[in-house]
């Protein structure tokens, strides 16, 4: 696991953070612990990639409701649920919520282990899934007026010479402001730019 991975844990019991963090490190990861849910927030970084190993049980806000706060915020990390009690109900909200897994106590180490690689993993595939989709997005700001008129229409399976009497110019022209949009959007076909118009919300319906 590359070092710009951080694991945060979050349990009131000392002997949990010592041993869970023990166990981390052994496996060559960087570990951040917390007794509360107040002191992980304090020292959280959104932009920080890892995931969240999360005691269920918490005095104060309990390890569903730092969840949900954290999903309020935006980008909050994978979390990876402990638990000592096992409870059905609160098993599922936090993955409806969106919990990588739900661990019982005592937990064994190599499924704790192979379960926050996969939750980094999946943070990994999320953070790059939104810088690909903020750089669209500047591509998409890039366009003038009238080449994301061009776009919009394109992307319906219009013809160059329908999109012209749409807009009211001439076929040549409308030729040309598609050509710019390709190049600025970074398609090199049609069924490109339909995909790349879909992530930007144009033509998605």
């Amino acid at each position: 696991m590359n070092e710009d991975v951080t694991v945060s844990v979050v349990d009131d019991d000392p002997s949990v953070l010592k041993a869970v963090s023990r166990l981390l490190r052994s496996a060559g990861m960087k570990v951040a612990t917390f007794e509360t849910p107040g002191a992980f927030l304090e020292a959280y970084q959104p932009e920080q990639t890892g995931c969240l190993v999360l005691d269920l049980t918490l005095p104060g806000l309990s390890g569903l409701d730092l969840q949900e706060r954290l999903q309020e915020k935006g980008g909050a990390p994978p979390v990876v649920f402990l638990t000592g009690t096992g409870d059905i109900p609160d098993t599922v909200r936090a993955m409806r919520r969106g919990a990588v897994d739900f661990l019982t106590k005592p937990v064994d180490d190599s499924a704790l282990l192979r379960t926050i690689q996969a939750a980094v993993e999946q943070e990994r595939a999320s953070r790059r899934k939104r810088l690909e989709t903020a750089g669209l997005y500047e591509r998409l700001e890039s366009l003038t007026r009238r080449e994301r008129e061009v776009l919009a229409l394109v992307v319906t399976g219009k013809l160059n010479k329908q999109i012209a009497a749409d807009l009211g110019t001439v076929e040549k022209t409308i030729k040309v402001h598609r050509g710019r949009v390709m190049e600025k959007m970074g398609a090199e076909s049609l069924a490109e730019l339909v995909r790349i118009a879909q992530k930007v919300g144009i033509g998605a319906g």
